[in-house]
């Protein structure tokens, strides 16, 4: 069986399908990056990987069902000035078009689901306790087309007694002088009927891209990769780096509010991986 795996990470800016997106534009609506849920010509639904502007009031189908999205337009692969200057922002509080049942941080904002926010541009995110003489490193507007600049690889090695497997990232184009933090997906996440919790990709799980948007993260993590038969197996299928927008690491959780309230994914695998690759308990 394969010790080892290299994979290309995909831009994005979507986490589950709902909310369509993590970002959402200065007129509130989502800018997807991602699997952009379509009405197929037979009636049907198509859902393949591509860029739309999508508006909040989608229909909103029961957790673990999908539904067309209300496209507002088209986004092309190669962006049009204006869509380059496009300011990005944070979704409002509580979450639009989301049916995801999940307290992300339920020991740190078990109220999580109750409070609410508008939705701010990222640079205008209030960080908080920040006072103006902190020196807040990010002050002017993160756009769509500095989003767009991120790739990067990741590469998954197990431990000689296949106990353990260290994940490790090399990104460039990232937001720069910011924190990020990298999150797993494992298979039971999304489940519609009792989903666990996703978790950090290692604790702390943070790392800081430079002056020049580059960054690396390492991290092991013990017994990843169960069989799939075994009883309660949750393999890690998925590997996601997200742009922090309150600049906060939340310990043992993703972030308090997830899903486009707090965390943003940017990279990530386009499909579930690390189907070759097992450990043992």
């Amino acid at each position: 069986m394969t010790q080892s795996a290299s994979y290309p990470l995909q831009l994005t800016t979507q986490g589950p399908s709902y909310p369509p997106s993590e970002v959402m534009d200065a007129e509130g609506n989502f800018i997807v990056i991602g699997r952009v849920n379509r009405q197929a010509p037979d009636g049907g639904l198509s859902s393949t990987w591509s860029r739309a502007i999508v508006a909040a009031d989608s229909p909103l189908p029961a957790f673990g069902q999908q539904l067309p999205y209300r496209i507002v337009r088209e986004l092309p692969a190669t962006l049009s000035p204006a869509d380059q200057q496009l300011v990005l922002h944070t979704l409002p509080l509580p979450l639009p078009c989301s049916n995801y049942p999940m307290l992300f941080a339920p020991a740190q904002q078990p109220l999580a689901s109750q409070l609410v926010r508008p939705s701010y541009a990222f640079h205008q995110t209030p960080i908080p306790d920040l006072r103006e003489q902190d020196g807040r490193r990010i002050g002017t507007p993160i756009t769509l087309g500095m989003w767009v600049t991120a790739s990067g690889q990741l590469n998954v090695q197990l431990s000689a007694d296949r106990r353990h497997a260290t994940f490790e990232l090399a990104m460039t184009g990232l937001i720069p002088d910011s924190l990020y933090t990298v999150m797993s997906l494992r298979q039971h996440d999304l489940h519609p009927v009792a989903p666990t919790r996703p978790g950090p990709l290692g604790v702390p799980n943070v790392f800081m891209a430079d002056a020049q948007g580059r960054g690396y993260y390492r991290a092991t993590l013990p017994h990843p990769f169960p069989d799939p038969a075994s009883p309660g197996a949750n393999r890690v299928i998925n590997v996601i780096v997200l742009w922090m927008s309150y600049q906060m690491n939340c310990g043992g959780a993703i972030g308090w509010f997830g899903l486009g309230g707090d965390i943003h994914a940017q990279l990530k695998l386009a499909e579930p991986g690390f189907q070759t690759l097992q450990t043992h308990p």
